[in-house]
């Protein structure tokens, strides 16, 4: 017997995530759009499996690209263009979230080995909720729960739409060919739209904003090895997360068409990540997978979540050199 209840007092939770963040810049901040040194365009995709081993698990999909824009008209900056569509089914109340955002940065040369961004998006989010699935006191005759007796609950709508503002800061210093390091800041939710599934009268439940902050680095050992370490903090009303960890490439050939990619992130309180992946030329797949440390392991078996990222990098003809360059193989 499963009993669902739902409370009217605002809920401490936290946006939708990946433990794949790097995967997806474009949801971890704005400024990210068209933040690509070495190519000009990228196109990617992911989906997790959270909870598989329960009977109902949380499954989140999404598929986001980006480009950039007035490379040649400007000689120290250039403008990043970019979009995301994100889709979340969670629960046995048959919540469903879809979001889509388009998102614009700019990113300025400070010199010849430093980088500055600005960005920001606008997006439309939408949820549903299946009220018939749930199960409340009132329908309790004493034997079971009778779908067929009224819930009283004061439920104004089944699906609500709002509109979604996010704004980020990005730098970037890369003093040698062996060196890139880039951090970070973000700000969702910056309107703060009203999410609720009762009258305005009843309820006016706003989404609370969320600050994220990431640093990371990309660091050429020898013609074999490059290391990318990432930290990634989020934090919404009271509930935070942390996640570090370090990948690693691994060259098969001689100018790098083709690498092994290796990784461990911990998330305190949570889970113990690992990362597998291979990059054939300008396409790149990773599988991770999120193995339970908290007391949730009681219940799913110590089975986090499963995580796939594709992802497609693309460089137009006639384009000339960089300075801001990533090391590469």
């Amino acid at each position: 017997m499963v009993v669902g209840i739902l409370c009217i007092r605002p809920l401490i939770a936290q946006d939708l995530h990946f433990s794949q963040f790097m995967h997806n810049p474009l949801l971890t901040n704005p400024a990210n759009t068209g933040f690509n040194p070495d190519f000009d365009y990228r196109v990617g995709a992911s989906y997790r499996n959270q909870w598989w081993s329960l009977p109902v698990p949380y499954k989140t999909t999404s598929i986001w690209g980006d480009v950039q824009l007035m490379r040649d008209k400007f000689y120290n900056g250039w403008m990043g263009l970019g979009g995301v569509i994100l889709r979340d089914v969670a629960g046995s109340g048959g919540l469903r979230s879809t979001k889509a955002y388009a998102s614009v940065a700019w990113h300025q040369e400070l010199g010849y080995n430093s980088l500055l961004s600005g960005g920001f998006n606008i997006g439309f989010a939408t949820k549903s909720i299946d009220i018939a699935s749930f199960r409340f006191e009132n329908q309790w005759n004493g034997k079971f729960f009778d779908a067929g007796l009224p819930n009283g609950e004061p439920f104004a709508y089944s699906q609500i739409g709002y509109l979604d503002l996010q704004a980020g800061l990005n730098y970037a210093y890369f003093p040698s060919d062996n060196l890139y390091l880039n951090a970070g800041v973000s700000l969702m939710h910056l309107n703060r739209p009203r999410e609720s599934f009762f009258s305005e009268d009843y309820s006016d439940n706003r989404v609370p904003m969320r600050y994220t902050g990431f640093a990371n680095a990309s660091i050429k050992l020898n013609d074999q090895w490059i290391l990318n370490p990432n930290i990634y903090y989020s934090y919404q009303t009271g509930s935070s997360e942390f996640m570090g960890g370090l990948m690693a490439q691994y060259n098969l050939g001689q100018y790098g068409e083709q690498q092994l990619i290796g990784g461990a992130y911990y998330r305190p309180g949570d889970a113990a990540i690992g990362v597998v992946g291979l990059q054939w030329k300008d396409i790149r797949l990773t599988f991770s997978y999120d193995a339970t440390t908290s007391n949730m392991k009681n219940f799913n078996g110590g089975n986090g979540a499963m995580e796939f990222s594709l992802i497609k990098l693309g460089t137009f003809s006639g384009r000339s050199p960089r300075q801001t360059r990533c090391p590469a193989f």
